[in-house]
């Protein structure tokens, strides 16, 4: 389903981690959670390996798309404009540039 037409997530007030914690108005985990989440979902689904993961979801070596680029087609990343190859958010791009680009400007 693209990514626009999945139901909204609302906050339910108790951490999603599974902890029953309570958190703030507009919070889905307690500090760090969501971390605790993400490795217990990696642990369940992906026996706790990036590269398991990958090759479950068809990023592995020999597919057609690398996530790489499907990040960049789909998820939101931009490539650096100062044309080094680097990829990411763009609040990374802009955390990228001031660390690595500062000189050039």
């Amino acid at each position: 389903m693209p990514r626009d037409e999945r139901e909204r997530l609302i906050p339910t007030g108790t951490c999603w981690c599974g902890c029953g914690r309570e958190v703030g108005l507009g919070k889905f985990f307690a500090s760090g959670h969501d971390k605790t989440a993400e490795a217990a979902y990696m642990a369940v689904h992906h026996e706790a390996s990036v590269a398991r993961l990958l090759a479950d979801t068809g990023y592995g070596p020999g597919s057609t798309e690398t996530i790489r680029n499907a990040a960049l087609n789909r998820g939101g990343w931009e490539l650096c404009p100062r044309d080094c190859g680097y990829a990411g958010a763009p609040a990374s791009i802009t955390n990228h540039i001031r660390k690595h680009h500062q000189k050039e400007a």
